[in-house]
């Protein structure tokens, strides 16, 4: 079963004027039933970046498999007019934000292109939305803010001014990150979020 809905992903416009980036408010097939993915969903209950390999079979796994695939690869290498034959991917998971979260930067330069998806199923905060910066100064200053719920897929090319972060908040915050990353960078990204997340399950241990 497809995952992802190619028709919304294509419609959606690319913004220019700032840095590129695109935003799609359902990403997911119109048959998809997105409860499956929050009940697949592990539990996460520290900050930072969770590495995905471990997932086991099921609709999370699937979404991150077409996520990882050729055919929305081949999407975002139009959208962007870019090639993305030689990179690689990183795809990991984020389930809590801490209260030093948001704050504003830009990707590192390893990173070619960042595309963030939404999983919380109710969201009625004023905080936590991300938001697509003019500037590295203020956060009120936003090009476009990205609703935190369900279905949410915001894409952008990463350029030297690619702002963007989001007013603090400290809760569970559920969304897939997925990086096309230079292949030389590719091994230290892996490495640094495995040894990050075995810490914070020792941290978190009694």
């Amino acid at each position: 079963m497809r995952m992802l809905s190619k028709i919304n992903i294509n419609n959606a416009n690319l913004e220019e004027e700032f840095f590129p980036f695109f935003h799609v408010e359902n990403c997911f097939d119109k048959e998809l039933d997105s409860s499956e993915l929050l009940r697949d969903f592990p539990s996460i209950n520290a900050g930072g970046s969770f590495p995905t390999e471990k997932l086991s079979q099921g609709p999370l796994k699937n979404l991150i498999e077409e996520l990882e695939g050729a055919e929305f690869k081949s999407i975002i290498e139009d959208k962007f007019d870019i090639n993305l034959e030689d990179t690689e991917v990183i795809t990991t998971l984020r389930g809590f934000s801490r209260s030093k979260d948001g704050q504003i930067h830009a990707d590192s330069k390893s990173k070619i292109v960042t595309v963030l998806i939404y999983l919380n199923p109710d969201w009625d905060h004023q905080k936590g939305n991300l938001r697509l910066l003019k500037d590295n100064k203020n956060l009120d200053n936003y090009i476009k803010e990205i609703p935190s719920e369900i279905g949410n897929l915001v894409a952008f090319k990463v350029t030297a001014n690619c702002w963007h972060g989001f007013k603090a908040y400290e809760g569970k915050r559920l969304s897939i990150q997925l990086n096309y990353v230079n292949p030389q960078s590719a091994s230290s990204h892996r490495f640094r979020h495995t040894i990050s997340s075995k810490i914070k399950q020792i941290l978190k241990r009694p």
